[in-house]
């Protein structure tokens, strides 16, 4: 969702150099963004307070940059651009920042979205338009046909009972737990809908969600099991990138890879329970959202049905998923 940020820092400053510091994870999808000079490894994980390393990394970046944006609400996030001796430091106030910061922003209620919020950024505090004045510039990685035909080569064992066969990819997991992910039972039987129907299946996760995708495979028909493939914890993130954009159409959970297939114009069905997708949409005009509950932000990270999920999530029937995925299709 940063993208939409970078995009308009270059329509608002044509000739800016941006450089991103982010963890190493991230640099795959930074290196997918035109508008992106370098990223620079982070290695300070998240709650790690390392305030000789941020002073070391600030120290390293001095005489660099007129501006830093800093777009986690956490104090510490703000030490490295003081250290860096960055003149203009560009936030919303999060943790009292007051001494950190001297370009703060207060009102980040006015801006409902994530997205909102950082573009948001993009402007002095005096010219910033309103929420509903704010053009949101959409996501895209870039993908390449040729890079993308040499990743399913690499995968050629896998995939290679899809034939002919249109390709759905599934992404099952999601952060913090079951109570945000639809049920592994309503993939599976999804998935063996569609097969049915003719289609050939992927699974993208993490190596935590390889348990998952194991449950929604071996939940199919054993004769059906081959055109599943569960490729959780086997791609980096890179290659995940080039099988996702290779698919027809996603059934994704909020989650991360839910914005990277909006982000490479896969149309998609994004399955919400106790998650706002007020707050964090997919930023597509090839997806639906399905939530059954109203309402913002439930914070809750067990749910009270079966195997931990969430109610609103289990009420979501494959039959609707498909009724909403259909169309997209077409």
């Amino acid at each position: 969702m940063s993208q939409s940020l970078y995009q308009r820092l270059k329509q608002l400053y044509p000739q800016c150099q941006i450089d991103v510091l982010a963890p190493n994870w991230c640099k795959p999808l930074l290196a997918r963004m035109p508008e992106i000079r370098q990223a620079i490894t982070m290695p300070v994980g998240h709650g790690s307070f390392a305030l000789a390393t941020r002073f070391k990394i600030g120290k390293s970046l001095r005489n660099q940059y007129d501006m830093a944006i800093v777009l986690p609400n956490s104090l510490k996030s703000a030490f490295i651009p003081v250290f860096a001796q960055i003149p203009l430091r560009r936030g919303w106030k999060g943790e009292s920042r007051y001494f950190f910061l001297n370009d703060l922003r207060h009102n980040k209620q006015a801006y409902p979205m994530m997205v909102q919020r950082y573009v948001a950024l993009a402007y002095d505090k005096k010219q910033c338009p309103s929420a509903q004045n704010l053009t949101i510039p959409t996501p895209y990685l870039k993908v390449n046909q040729a890079e993308i035909l040499q990743t399913k080569q690499l995968f050629g064992e896998y995939l290679q009972n899809e034939q002919a066969r249109a390709v759905i990819g599934f992404c099952p997991g999601a952060e913090f737990g079951p109570a945000k992910r639809w049920p592994h039972f309503h993939y599976a039987s999804l998935a063996q809908m569609l097969i049915e129907k003719g289609f050939a299946l992927r699974i993208f996760g993490s190596v935590k969600d390889k348990d998952v995708g194991d449950e929604i495979k071996q939940s199919l028909p054993e004769n059906l099991q081959k055109f599943c493939v569960n490729l959780a914890g086997k791609t980096n993130l890179n290659q995940a990138v080039d099988l996702i954009a290779d698919c027809q159409a996603i059934v994704t959970n909020d989650s991360g890879l839910m914005h990277i297939s909006a982000a490479v114009g896969r149309p998609l069905v994004a399955l919400y329970g106790p998650t706002s997708p007020t707050y964090t949409p997919p930023l597509s005009d090839k997806a639906v959202i399905i939530r059954l509950i109203e309402g913002g932000l439930i914070k809750i990270r067990q749910g009270e049905g079966e195997h931990g999920y969430h109610q609103s999530l289990i009420d979501i029937t494959p039959e609707m998923v498909w009724e909403k995925l259909s169309p997209l299709l077409a």
